[in-house]
């Protein structure tokens, strides 16, 4: 019925990694938890892919590894990139741990696997279809949310806490007038799909050359790719045609040649706006942000998926307890934020040189050039590709399953 409230423990807003996880954790632990999600589904594509060494981890933790194996996904061990004819590999056999690889798998089959997990739990709900339209304040405390459902009625929900794992375009977080601190990034990136047939070359690859850059994705039976253009280039370069885009493409993978006649029209490559910004502050009264709502990631080695469910493991590691004793405050929040602040603030530190002193020299290079000095210096030292592949696999602070949630 319209204007219909409910009540739940904890509300957590968007279905993607961060909210997903958050949501299965606290269940597991007995918290009564709604998972607010706007899409009938998770199949929407152009999403990141990648599932590092230490989420693998997590998901042997939470019991779920038989169940991950049966999901179509492919395992690399080593990542190639060749900047301005340089080539930059990376071997992850070195790394410590029980999972020496990275998985590729469409996102969309990683979330289902969780939430056919977090399902079995009697105090987990997913609501499909429900979009979260804002806040329900109290005295300046966050007590709730006002959402539509899946009729297209209007209602709200109380809850003890709400959690924003809603993305960098974050309902919630404008509404409270949360403004992220940007630290800017110098391209973005067109994605799209091309054929793959048997013989290509397995894994997953990058090249950066004069004006623009390419990562190939393996995803069995097609190829994920990453075409990066200038910052604010997108109308000006779609203007010039899908055929420019062929011949930059085969520019930088001449072996796609016999592969981009499949893309005939702009109209099936996406467009993501590249951000990098942090919260100064993540939570307030009632609201805790986490995920890409509080830390909007470069796509600059694939960890905003980890990143996220670290964040959602180490928030349901010191919410459980609070959420079933009724005692949440502001200063349980802000011990979530100082737990995953310098992950984030390490790993976006990183992005950023890469951005200034890799990226940015590639994409505004007209002609051909030496690779930056950052790249040559890697490309002969083996400790610190070592040390670069433990920071995209496992990265700084990795998280546990709290013992509550594992199986």
């Amino acid at each position: 019925m319209p204007g219909e409230k409910t009540e739940t423990t904890c509300i957590v807003a968007g279905g993607g990694p961060a909210g997903i996880m958050l949501g299965l954790l606290l269940a597991r632990a007995g918290v009564n938890v709604t998972v607010m999600e706007k899409h009938a589904d998770f199949l929407r594509d152009f999403r990141g892919d990648t599932v590092h060494a230490s989420t693998l981890r997590l998901l042997d933790e939470l019991g779920l590894t038989s169940e991950f194996a049966q999901v179509p996904h492919r395992e690399i061990d080593t990542l190639t990139m060749s900047v301005q004819g340089t080539e930059v590999g990376i071997d992850l056999g070195r790394i410590p741990g029980p999972h020496k690889h990275i998985a590729l798998v469409p996102q969309w089959d990683f979330l289902e696997l969780l939430a056919a997990a977090a399902e079995k739990e009697p105090t987990f709900r997913l609501l499909r279809s429900t979009e979260v339209l804002g806040p329900i304040l109290s005295g300046g405390k966050v007590v709730g949310v006002r959402y539509r459902g899946a009729d297209g009625e209007a209602r709200e929900m109380s809850a003890a806490l709400t959690v924003a794992c809603d993305g960098r375009s974050s309902t919630l977080r404008a509404a409270m007038g949360l403004r992220p601190r940007s630290f800017g990034a110098p391209m973005d990136v067109w994605w799209f799909r091309l054929p793959r047939a048997a013989g290509d070359p397995p894994g997953l690859a990058g090249v950066l050359g004069a004006g623009a850059a390419q990562i190939v994705i393996d995803r069995g039976d097609y190829y994920q790719c990453a075409y990066v253009i200038p910052k604010g280039r997108d109308a000006e370069l779609r203007a010039q045609g899908i055929e420019a885009l062929h011949r930059g493409v085969v520019g930088l993978v001449p072996w796609l040649a016999d592969h981009v006649a499949s893309l005939t029209s702009f109209d099936d490559v996406k467009l993501l706006d590249v951000q990098l910004n942090r919260l100064r502050r993540w939570y307030c009264d009632g609201l805790l942000l986490i995920g890409d709502a509080a830390h909007a990631m470069s796509p600059v080695g694939g960890v905003g998926i980890n990143l996220a469910v670290a964040d959602a493991v180490a928030a349901a590691g010191m919410l459980a307890s609070p959420l079933r004793e009724g005692t949440v405050s502001t200063r349980t929040l802000a011990r979530v934020q100082a737990r995953r602040w310098l992950p984030a603030a390490l790993i976006q530190s990183v992005q950023r040189v890469v951005h200034n002193r890799v990226i940015a020299v590639a994409v505004t290079s007209t002609g051909p050039a030496n690779a930056p000095l950052l790249v040559r210096i890697a490309a002969r030292v083996r400790a610190l590709r070592t040390v670069a592949g433990y920071g995209i696999a496992i990265g700084p602070l990795p998280e546990h399953v709290p013992e509550f949630a594992r199986r």
